[in-house]
């Protein structure tokens, strides 16, 4: 069968890599407006995926439209029948459905506030309504209708329990990027973002660290994929949750923080050849950028010249997928490298011995004595960026396959 994806932009798309999992060929087909109606008609495919911004604008060329397409108002699916005509679906209520019961949202009796008024949160509100949300506020730029408002309404709504990201806000490169700031709701039970790329965006991360189960979007993309399979007659070859742990798995780094010395390229070298990876040592990115080794830069430039460049570092390095990332001594110490980590990695703490640090080429690591003031005071930023503590008071290979274990059994979205 020919499937495949339209759209405009698909450059972030990772629906190809999916659809291949589940078996089968696929194809990403970026159109401009003035091009879709001559595709849909007379282009080569069997079955369509539709995403932004043709949602809406694919409806009229369908014959008929599936009972979720009509309720929401937006197709997603796309099939052209034996007779030529096209069915039209929408497998997006699927995915989200699925992507909130996973992450424990309780609509029934709730608030809920939805960010953005496109075709995603139309499902969202669909699903919303259906599940017995007592009230649905939709935030939009131009809000007009019964239950919309305007962003600068949203501080009157402080007591939503259940938040919905459906904007692109967050979404990769501008991943500091934040809609609203969950930490200001009070009632807050759960926050869904429909983002999928980083892993976890800023309002994720920063609902969780806040206590708030949040979760990005990308088990609903798996999900409604394997719905939109259904919907095309595809076979799969894999289950929805198989599909999406080994995507999970295979996009998100493994980072390695701790002390300087603690052994963190060793095992990073390690932990890299047992997974198949590349090893990005932030330290030797930051050396390769300014022409000089870490010492003088530090000599030519001071600390704060350092840290400038370990900052460019640490989010190149969080802006692959799949990577295993070894960072400074004291690039956790700050929040913008922190954020940037947690958003793409699964983030382990090694820890090792003050009396078994090295301390060579180490601007400062003066005394064991300063040393252990360093550990103290990078501690609570050491237990707060990861995920897991690692011992490395012991062979690096066994330090390694702790944390490859740890990763192919815990890593999760």
């Amino acid at each position: 069968m020919r499937l495949g994806l339209i759209g405009n932009p698909l450059g972030h798309s990772y629906s190809a890599i999916i659809h291949k999992r589940f078996g089968g060929d696929y194809f990403l087909r970026e159109l401009e407006r003035e091009e879709l109606a001559d595709f849909l008609t007379r282009g080569e495919w069997d079955g369509l995926n539709v995403t932004i911004p043709y949602k809406r604008d694919v409806i009229p060329f369908c014959a008929e439209l599936g009972s979720a397409a009509r309720a929401i108002g937006s197709v997603n699916t796309l099939v052209r029948r034996s007779d030529g005509s096209i069915f039209g679906d929408n497998t997006d209520y699927t995915g989200f459905l699925a992507l909130s019961r996973r992450a424990g949202a309780d609509f029934a009796g709730k608030k809920v506030l939805i960010l953005g008024s496109g075709g995603t949160s139309l499902t969202a509100r669909a699903v919303a309504h259906d599940e017995g949300a007592r009230e649905i506020l939709v935030a939009s730029r131009t809000p007009s209708g019964e239950g919309m408002i305007g962003y600068g309404d949203i501080d009157r709504h402080l007591d939503a329990d259940i938040l919905i990201n459906t904007t692109p806000v967050g979404m990769f490169p501008n991943e500091d990027a934040v809609p609203v700031e969950p930490e200001r709701f009070h009632r807050l039970e759960c926050v869904l973002d429909v983002i999928y790329n980083p892993l976890r965006t800023e309002l994720v991360r920063r609902a969780r660290a806040a206590g708030i189960p949040a979760c990005g979007g990308l088990y609903m993309l798996v999900s409604q994929a394997e719905a939109a399979r259904k919907i095309f007659g595809a076979e799969s070859r894999a289950s929805c949750e198989e599909v999406y742990s080994g995507l999970l798995r295979g996009r998100e780094n493994v980072a390695l923080i701790g002390m300087p010395g603690c052994g963190k390229s060793t095992v990073g070298r390690l932990v890299a050849a047992a997974l198949g990876r590349e090893l990005v040592d932030t330290d030797e990115l930051v050396e390769k950028a300014a022409g000089m080794t870490v010492p003088e830069i530090f000599a030519a430039e001071g600390e704060a010249g350092f840290r400038r460049r370990e900052r460019a570092a640490i989010a190149e390095a969080s802006a692959l997928r799949g990577a295993v990332i070894a960072t400074g001594g004291g690039a956790p110490t700050f929040e913008q490298n922190r954020a940037a980590l947690r958003r793409s990695a699964r983030v382990y703490y090694v820890e090792r011995d003050v009396a078994l640090l090295s301390t060579d080429g180490r601007p400062l690591s003066t005394s064991r004595e300063r040393l252990h003031e360093m550990l103290a005071e990078r501690t609570p930023s050491y237990l707060g960026c990861s995920d897991v503590s690692v011992k490395n008071d012991r062979r690096p290979e066994d330090t390694a396959a702790e944390i490859v274990r740890d990763f192919n059994e815990n890593s999760c979205n």
